[in-house]
């Protein structure tokens, strides 16, 4: 029951503030590796995202585990390289407020998806989750080292979001809770981009 408040507790507070889920306010903060690890695990949105991908994976069984993971990241990647090279995808803060509405839906509907949709969708918002960070990446070795970071964070919130299916895997409603919770701030954050 704590987990249910919780999760309520920060849907409420990114409804009341979904300002404060847009990181992605410039690259004055972009610097090393340190940097780069902590910014998955402190961005609201991020952390949303990624954890729900590790569920996606983790949900499809076999080959998904490691797959939907691995093709967010790759397109994460190209996302973060077409933005070092000054391209912004076309609303970008709207593709990634929908990636968390669409995670948290597949999710919170405890649906599998097939594979082939599955890393199809997770690689689609990777490429805005990348670019974002990707425009924000100064061309420096302190640029490298904080998208090595970035990589390695965003990997560990895969496996939490993978292992806490299983962990929790007694209690689905839990993970469902999770999912709409997330969906919830997704659409507290597409709001606020329209």
């Amino acid at each position: 029951m704590k987990t249910l408040a919780r999760l309520g507790i920060l849907s409420a507070l990114a409804a009341f503030t979904p300002s404060l889920a847009f990181a992605h306010s410039g690259g004055a903060h972009v610097h090393g590796f340190f940097a780069g690890l902590e910014h998955p695990l402190l961005d609201m949105d991020h952390l949303l995202a990624m954890v729900a991908v590790g569920m996606i994976g983790a949900r499809a069984a076999g080959r998904s585990f490691v797959l939907v993971p691995l093709f967010f990241v790759s397109a994460m990647v190209a996302g973060a390289l077409l933005g070092m090279a000054g391209i912004g995808l076309p609303s970008l803060e709207t593709g990634i407020a929908l990636s968390l509405v669409v995670f948290g839906a597949i999710v919170g509907l405890a649906r599998p998806l097939p594979l082939a949709a599955a890393t199809a969708l997770t690689a689609l918002f990777g490429l805005f989750h990348g670019n974002a960070h990707g425009l924000e990446i100064p061309e420096s070795a302190g640029g490298i080292a904080y998208a090595a970071g970035f990589m390695l964070g965003t990997s560990m919130l895969h496996a939490i979001g993978a292992l806490s299916v299983f962990k929790f895997a007694r209690w689905p409603m839990m993970v469902r809770t999770a999912g709409l919770a997330t969906s919830l701030v997704g659409l507290a954050m597409a709001a606020q981009t329209f």
